[in-house]
């Protein structure tokens, strides 16, 4: 079964800048994003891990931006999570425009998966994320009663 969303993402990933390779519990796709500066390399992996028994999936983005600091020294930066953005840039005589949506590999996955039944599952750090908004949003609402009722005229 994950063979056929392994080969499926292959297929969809052909002849893009987009590569495939194998993990321990399912597959990375990566690209290279392209960046504006000429000192920073931007790497973007769409780290997808199997569970074939329940034909479902989890996806986690892993950007890793490297950038030549002072005196040539390398900074390395690794975010790992749900990453959303978009680049642009151009080249230096400005004729060659290139651009990048995270969301192009999200959709990518996404359509590979659901052409072949599979479901995707939030990681559980997304998840804990959403507990803990909800939780502060209604702090927040409750304080915002307590003041009117306290401070009301």
């Amino acid at each position: 079964m994950s063979e056929a969303l392994y080969a499926r993402v292959a297929a969809a990933a052909a002849g893009t800048s987009y590569r495939l390779r194998r993990t321990e519990r399912g597959f990375d796709l990566v690209v290279d994003v392209p960046t504006l500066g000429r000192h920073v390399t931007q790497v973007h992996t769409y780290r997808v891990e199997l569970r074939p028994r329940e034909k479902t999936f989890t996806m986690t983005d892993v950007v890793r931006t490297r950038e030549r600091g002072p005196f040539g020294v390398p900074q390395v930066k690794v975010e790992i999570g749900r990453s959303r953005y978009r680049t642009w840039s151009r080249s230096l005589d400005g004729g060659e425009r290139t651009s990048f949506s995270s969301a192009d590999g999200h959709r990518l996955i996404r359509g590979a998966a659901e052409e072949l039944g599979w479901t995707e599952l939030r990681p559980a750090g997304h998840r804990a994320g959403l507990v803990v908004g909800a939780i502060g949003g209604l702090l927040g609402l409750g304080t915002l009663i307590a003041l009117a009722v306290a401070f009301w005229p």
